[in-house]
């Protein structure tokens, strides 16, 4: 083959590949390797790497005197053709072959000088690193690519990197960083009056207002890349966002909406021959079945999708699909419910998610096992694949909770790239600003000094926990703004007077609100703090109304015990807490009054045993009072003799 035949089937492999062709273009970059190693030219003294799927790369453009010879000309071929592989590799999900062909093709752009090849590869090696999880390496691939742009003055280029960098902050669920990225990516975009790249941020944007859950705004940034892919009669990225914008009306409720929209992605993406598109809006569209209770249509996607995923060789998303199938056809509330398909579908993903390493889908298929075996008796069964799931849910959160630590580790590298010293000072303390705002500020700063993973044993703290009463039938009687606005104010309230007491607000779900004392910082007097925090939240809820004129009830309930804490989320960062006092403070909560703090026998010792006093005489500067409420048989755990916390003028001597 000559250049421009070499050149012209490059080409050829980038539009088999995004039609989803990979055996095709892999055919295609394998013969021109083949060509290169016959070639009785200078050859390039480079290993290559075992094919075993191929996706395109566009040309490069080679620096200085070697785009003149046999050699140079080799060597950008061989580079921009293992750059294709790299592609569809990932594509297929092999990501550690993706990251070879990469790196083969970052050797030989660096020992002939590509410097255009340079560039794509680190942001390949880059994006393979984000699929891997690999979030440090990532990014460490990424800011180099973009200060060799920045020197170079090449803003179309930077600002692509910069919407890379951006996608790796959006894995992370660093909303805030991503979003400046884009945004400064757009800002160069302006600049330069490139559209193409601009729609692709802007459409990036819109993604992370949907992880947000602000469904309007990110609908709002999806018609604004809309409109620019349309001007540039860019049929592919105009069906892509559509695929997005159904996605968020998928996810605000607006079934309609979502399959119209899907619909009109999956008519331009059969149009245009994209195999790889096509699956994949149609199993969203089997999503979208299966919310509404269509469990055939559902059923029906599902299964066109994975035909495609098989004939793609696309080995995470034939996991993910046959995973959906098989918990369809688990559901005992469904019509379909079949044990033996269920079975059949879960254990093929399971096999499947076990062989790539996907431990995110295999443990969430061991739960749907669980569950399943459960129900058709098959008790065993149904433990082994229980204990599973905790186990490997278990190494997930750890691995992931690495991984966000390893981020805010690799922080200073990337800010390096950042020309003024002020700006990336600036930005340094803006992310630490959250970090305090979103977690203890003791956990915080472990995870900015560098500790990789956080999971701590307190032996003695106390839990609280609160629910408002009727809060169901309450939220069908006022606006959302209201409810919104109701909770928020309570809430802030709530926060407040944790502050003053020395509580750790954990979280809020919903209509509850917990919290503990004692972690992350131990203290003696954690379940006096506790009980006068309680005692405040109550008086502050006596009185409450909503602006309808609805009286607001709380039960509340407290325990103390000991607890594990750490951080998770796949996300975002979230410190969270686990183990038996937890469970119990929930069901001293659940099995309350409303209007009154329900403690157990371990949390009236731990407040006597802090206070310095005997069970017999409990005093304190508030006057608390226990009124007995005898055994009661609390749910998981047996019979319990438990409490009503209050506050009176009487002491007991």
């Amino acid at each position: 083959m000559t250049h421009q035949e070499i050149t012209a089937q490059i080409q050829k492999i980038n539009n088999e590949t995004n039609k989803g062709n990979f055996d095709e273009a892999e055919r295609l970059a394998n013969e021109i390797l083949e060509t290169i190693r016959d070639s009785k030219t200078d050859k390039v003294s480079v290993p290559l790497p075992d094919t075993d799927g191929a996706e395109a790369a566009p040309t490069s453009s080679i620096d200085g005197d070697i785009a003149g010879n046999d050699s140079g000309s080799n060597a950008m071929h061989q580079a921009s053709t293992n750059l294709a592989l790299a592609q569809i590799a990932g594509r297929r999900g092999n990501f550690e072959q993706s990251l070879s062909y990469a790196l083969a093709a970052l050797d030989i752009a660096e020992k002939y000088n590509l410097t255009d090849i340079k560039h794509k590869a680190w942001n390949n090696c880059g994006l393979v690193h984000s699929m891997l999880g690999s979030y440090d390496k990532a990014l460490e691939y990424y800011s180099i690519a973009l200060a060799a742009k920045i020197e170079l003055g090449d803003k179309k280029s930077s600002g692509g990197t910069m919407v890379n960098i951006g996608l790796v902050y959006n894995y992370l669920g660093s909303y805030d960083k991503a979003l400046e990225y884009y945004s400064k990516a757009i800002t160069q975009f302006d600049e330069i009056g490139e559209k193409n790249f601009k729609a692709n941020a802007l459409g990036n944007i819109g993604g992370v207002y949907n992880s947000l859950g602000s469904y309007d705004k990110a609908l709002e940034y999806f018609k604004n890349a809309l409109t620019l892919h349309n001007e540039l009669d860019e049929k592919s990225e105009v069906a892509r966002v559509m695929g997005n914008s159904g996605n968020a009306y998928f996810a605000r409720g607006s079934y309609s909406e979502a399959l119209e929209y899907y619909g009109k992605a999956l008519a331009t993406h059969n149009e245009l021959g994209e195999k790889y598109a096509v699956a994949r809006v149609m199993a969203n569209c089997g999503a979208v079945y299966a919310a509404l209770g269509s469990y055939d249509m559902a059923l029906e996607y599902y299964g066109k999708a994975l035909s495609i995923h098989i004939e793609l060789k696309e080995k995470y998303n034939i996991a993910i699909v046959t995973g959906k199938i098989g918990a369809l056809y688990a559901d005992t509330t469904m019509e379909i419910f079949d044990a033996e398909k269920a079975e059949e579908f879960l254990l093929k993903a399971k096999a499947m998610g076990e062989e790539i390493g996907d431990k995110q889908n295999v443990f969430g298929v061991h739960k749907s096992l669980a569950k399943l075996y459960e129900n058709i008796n098959r008790e065993s069964d149904a433990y082994r694949n229980f204990k599973k799931y905790h186990d490997i849910e278990k190494e997930v959160i750890s691995e992931n909770a690495t991984k966000q630590a390893l981020l805010i580790d690799n922080r200073r590298k990337v800010e390096e790239s950042e020309r003024d010293r002020q700006v990336k000072l600036a930005r340094f303390q803006e992310q630490e600003k959250i970090l305090h705002n979103i977690l203890p500020s003791q956990i915080a700063d472990r995870m900015i000094d560098g500790e990789k993973t956080i999971a701590d044993s307190h032996e003695n703290v106390s839990v609280f926990f609160s629910d408002i009463v009727g809060f169901t039938k309450l939220s069908q009687r006022v606006s959302a703004e209201e409810l919104v606005g109701m909770l928020n104010g309570i809430f802030s309230q709530f926060d407040q007077l944790a502050r003053k007491h020395g509580l750790e607000k954990i979280k809020t779900i919903g209509d509850a609100y917990m919290a503990v004392c004692g972690a992350p910082i131990h203290v003696d007097n954690h379940a006096e703090r506790t009980a006068l925090f309680a005692l405040d939240v109550a008086e502050l809820m006596n009185d409450y109304q909503t602006n309808t004129g609805d009286n607001v009830m709380i039960r509340i309930g407290l325990h103390s015990g000991s607890v594990v804490a750490g951080i998770i989320g796949e996300n975002k960062f979230a410190y969270d807490m686990w183990g038996d006092a937890v469970n119990t403070a929930s069901r001293m909560e659940s099995h309350g009054e409303a209007g009154k703090i329900h403690v157990s026998e371990e949390f009236k010792q731990a407040l006597q045993e802090g206070l310095g006093l005997s069970p017999k005489s409990p005093k304190s500067p508030k006057s608390l009072h226990f009124q007995a409420r005898g055994e009661l048989d609390i749910k998981g755990k047996g019979k319990m003799k438990t409490y009503f916390l209050e506050s009176t003028l009487y002491e007991q001597t």
